[in-house]
């Protein structure tokens, strides 16, 4: 079978074991570890959910095969170490599907999405319990972007009862933050304190927008998207003028910034 008339994947795993070879191989590529493409996957990850926030779908094929190309140069790494390869990578994630799908592949039945969650949670309890970890708090990845891993916490306290029972005390636990964190300034609190104000304040946000059924990392890229729409707009407004936002005083800054944010709500 020749290269371009093999499978993708089996093509795609060729291509990588040719990067790696010590001899033939890309210098660059041969010098990576597990730790130094983790940057590199992360990035491609975001990569992937920019493009489909944009909908941008011609796009999306060439982010997905970043995305991928990772996998598959973590299991290249596995397999020169003796440690796993793709196809073992695979299988695993075949048989976790399998396992925690039994009304699909076996004859359990279940009904509605809010049973399916509860099979889903119990099984990742057990898992955890298997590993050695049994707090309902194991596993949630240290590397996750801080509003995610929050939102991941809370979620996990909530499911054994440590919750909130509405959002109004959680606003009203938000105003005590806030007093906090102004408390810590005005005393001039060393860096790590008001750090961790800060912290508490925005933990506190993350757990109103759970409250409000938002996805907090969703809510804050709208805003930034907004953020830097506006903020093009009036540099554009400026650039029109012959002046540049740095040439502007905060004045005129702020009533740009009003006149693009009112031509955007016509």
């Amino acid at each position: 079978m020749s290269e371009l008339a093999a499978r993708g994947i089996d093509r795609l795993l060729a291509v990588m074991r040719r990067l790696r070879d010590p001899e033939r191989g890309c210098p660059w590529d041969v010098e990576q570890t597990f730790a130094t493409i983790v940057p590199y996957t992360i990035e491609e990850a975001y990569e992937v959910a920019d493009a489909i926030e944009r909908e941008d779908w011609a796009a999306l094929p060439g982010e997905l095969g970043d995305l991928l190309l990772q996998v598959v140069y973590y299991t290249q790494i596995g397999a020169e170490e003796g440690r796993f390869d793709f196809e073992q990578v695979a299988h695993a994630i075949a048989d976790k599907m399998i396992e925690r799908h039994p009304h699909v592949f076996g004859t359990e039945q279940m009904a509605g999405s809010a049973a399916l969650r509860t099979v889903w949670e119990n099984r990742k309890a057990a898992e955890r319990a298997e590993r050695g970890d049994g707090s309902v708090l194991a596993d949630v990845p240290l590397a996750f972007p801080a509003l995610t891993r929050a939102l991941k916490l809370q979620k996990r306290a909530a499911s054994v009862g440590f919750d909130w029972g509405a959002a109004a005390p959680i606003l009203a636990k938000i105003e005590e933050e806030i007093a906090e964190l102004r408390d810590a300034l005005a005393a001039e609190a060393p860096v790590a304190e008001r750090e961790l104000e800060l912290g508490d304040l925005l933990f506190t946000v993350v757990n109103l927008a759970r409250h409000l059924g938002l996805d907090p990392e969703a809510a804050l890229r709208a805003t930034n998207s907004k953020f830097e729409r506006r903020f093009r707009a009036m540099e554009a407004e400026a650039d029109a003028a012959g002046r540049r936002p740095s040439e502007l005083s905060l004045g005129e800054l702020e009533a740009l910034w009003k006149f693009a944010k009112a031509r955007e709500q016509r």
